[in-house]
């Protein structure tokens, strides 16, 4: 077990909630018997809309449990598994109005529309999560949905779920107030006719032949009547011509590949209890250790939905900030609402940084649990693969603030120089080319950057009022650093908060380059008006 560097043997593994998590899940292990060979986890890969960053997430947490898992001394292994027999509910927001003839189809069955560059539309929407999975840094295993079922790795499962229906109805009566399930078999069958998935149902099993009967006589799905064909037929649900309700599949799956852990969302709660009673009381196995979560936010605070059209993609992010950033956003706190929109790029890409300056010892933090969290943190962020040296640290305001002024064809030279005059590469360079892109881009995209106001008390409120009157006189560079010390003599306010606080008013942060050369940069006037919108807020 590492804990940082052997500087604090109370630490568990690296010091952070997801060691914590793991450390618990061997204890119950143990304590229930079970083999301690392999700890997999697991997250399901949805493959009917855009993945958006809370699908990357709910990637991202579980394999981070299986790392912790690892870096205890055990094997572990994380699965993606692809929920691609799922049938298409709702043509998400977006996408081509001609998907309506496609609702109800197994996603896997339904033809690339989005490209032709995949065997199916499914195929294409995974590989659009997994892209942004490897991009992350995360090792996994990837399974898919339709072929677990045609290669029969469900089918103990489902003839024992076939088997016990009653009782499986009864329990889902019981948790969810929902008969259905008491007279319809959990089980959606492909119509041999229509080759639709949700518009049958399965009424009857026929033990000794694991054969089921079917009707494909319309459903409704997603507030809409889907229509079917008027087939009945009898099938085996032993020959993956089908699929188990959600209601009863995730038990099927935990215990048919064994997994231990799986962490989810708030929204699939009732179906995670439905499906542990099922692990215990139909298949005898105690179902895989769980942790919920919030679900991520778009910047109105609603919930982030493929079908809903307000969807954040990991790709978005990765325009404008470091994958690393992104995964910090995601990893840092495991409970707790997120928010999820390109305004959270920039103070994730400083905290990066300041997690960094921890990391590699710039950055001194005096209480030693405080230290290896933040610095296991930063291992889990970059998928315990750190960089051998610091990369270049500016702030993403600044880059910003020099991305707006820079001339046209030289911008990525002009931000080089102006940054080496600042003393801001005296360090290095490292990584600066990738981060000069990711502030071109958002002016490109997003002109002008917002920047977070900071509330100011009466005597901050004076001594900036002061400085702003003082740079209106003030006519170049010198005139703007002797500004700031005048002001802060006259108002007798210490020369050094006021630069801290004018660099957070400018830049989001409490350090920043020489504020006379920096101004005369950006524009006396561009300063000024974000001094008065400070003083106003």
């Amino acid at each position: 077990m590492r804990n940082i560097r052997g500087e604090n043997p109370e630490v568990i593994g690296r010091g952070t909630w997801y060691d914590k998590a793991a450390a618990k899940l061997i204890e119950r292990e143990k304590k229930l018997g079970r083999s301690l060979d392999r700890f997999r986890t697991e997250s399901g890969i949805g493959a009917s809309g855009i993945p958006h960053i809370g699908s990357l997430a709910d990637v991202l947490r579980n394999h981070a449990l299986a790392q912790a898992v690892q870096d205890q001394g055990y094997n572990a292994e994380f699965i993606a598994f692809s929920d691609d027999k799922d049938g298409l509910r709702k043509v998400p927001a977006g996408l081509p109005e001609e998907m309506e003839e496609w609702l109800g189809y197994p996603v896997s069955s339904i033809p690339d529309v989005l490209g032709s560059c995949h065997n199916s539309f499914g195929a294409h929407i995974t590989s659009l999560l997994l892209k942004a999975v490897e991009i992350s840094g995360v090792d996994y295993t990837f399974m898919s949905g339709t072929k677990i079922y045609e290669e029969g790795i469900l089918n103990d499962e489902i003839v024992a779920i076939m088997e016990n229906h009653g009782r499986i109805g009864n329990i889902i009566q019981e948790e969810l107030g929902q008969e259905k399930y008491t007279d319809t078999l959990p089980y959606f069958v492909v119509c041999e006719s229509c080759n639709r998935i949700y518009t049958t149902n399965a009424y009857r099993y026929i033990p000794e032949e694991h054969k089921i009967f079917y009707r494909c006589m319309g459903m409704e799905v997603k507030g809409r009547w889907l229509e079917g064909c008027g087939h009945e037929g009898k099938v085996d649900v032993t020959a993956g011509q089908g699929k188990l309700s959600w209601k009863v599949e995730f038990a099927a799956r935990w215990h048919a590949l064994d997994i231990r852990f799986e962490a989810y969302g708030k929204d699939i709660a009732d179906s995670v209890r439905v499906n542990d009673r099922i692990c215990r009381e139909i298949f005898g196995w105690e179902p895989p250790m769980h942790v919920q979560y919030e679900m991520f936010l778009d910047q109105g605070g609603k919930k982030i939905s493929k079908s809903a059209g307000n969807v954040f993609t990991p790709q978005v992010w990765y325009r404008y900030g470091s994958p690393q950033s992104l995964n910090l956003l995601i990893l840092k706190r495991f409970v707790g609402t997120k928010s999820g929109s390109v305004e959270t790029i920039p103070p994730h890409m400083d905290e990066l940084d300041d997690l960094e300056d921890v990391w590699f010892g710039k950055r001194k933090v005096k209480d030693h649990m405080e230290k290896s969290k933040l610095t296991g943190i930063y291992d889990y962020v970059w998928i315990f693969d750190p960089p051998e040296e610091p990369t270049v640290h500016v702030p993403y305001n600044l880059l910003l603030n020099l991305a707006k002024v820079a001339p046209k064809g030289i911008e990525s030279r002009f931000i080089r120089d102006k940054l080496d005059a600042y003393g801001s590469l005296k360090d290095g360079d490292t990584g600066l080319e990738k981060r000069i892109q990711y502030a071109l881009n958002w002016i490109e995209d997003f002109g002008e950057p917002e920047l977070p106001r900071i509330s100011l008390n009466k005597d901050e409120t004076k001594v900036i009022s002061s400085l702003i009157t003082s740079l209106t006189q003030a006519m170049d560079e010198e005139d703007y650093q002797s500004s700031v010390f005048d002001v802060a003599r006259d108002e007798e306010f210490p020369s050094g908060r006021l630069f801290q606080l004018l660099y957070r008013i400018l830049l989001g942060k409490a350090r920043g380059p020489r504020f006379g050369p920096f101004t005369s940069t950006i524009g006396k006037e561009t300063v000024i008006t974000e001094l008065k919108k400070a003083i106003n807020t």
